[in-house]
């Protein structure tokens, strides 16, 4: 395939992509709801499962996770401009990623006891 014609379908494709994951949210919300109102559950009901859904500590895990990714990163390029060698920045990125996820989890668990005592 030449490159003009990848040029053409990179944005169709990425165009569709979002389109049929915004499609597949609305539609598992909706179906969600549709089974919440199929138990039999009042407005009120609905309301606080709804309510008690959201986690309180979300922005903090996705900040958590996003400082790990970028100290991922910048170890990784360190490392490979140091031993030019190419592995060191996904190898880097996928560790500290990790980490971030699992202590993003870890400190919400906390948090969570703490709050709930």
């Amino acid at each position: 395939m030449e490159p003009a014609v990848i040029g053409v379908f990179v944005p169709i494709v990425l165009f569709l992509v979002v389109g049929m994951v915004m499609v597949s949210a609305h539609y598992f919300r909706y179906r969600e709801r549709q089974m919440l109102i199929e138990k039999g559950l009042d407005a009120q009901s609905i309301k606080e499962f709804f309510e008690n859904k959201k986690s309180p500590y979300a922005l903090m895990k996705i900040g958590i996770i996003a400082i790990a990714f970028g100290i991922g990163l910048g170890i990784g390029m360190a490392l490979e401009d140091y031993t030019y060698k190419d592995y060191w920045i996904p190898f880097a990125l996928f560790t500290f990623t990790g980490i971030g996820f699992v202590l993003a989890n870890v400190i919400a668990q906390k948090l969570e006891a703490k709050n709930s005592k």
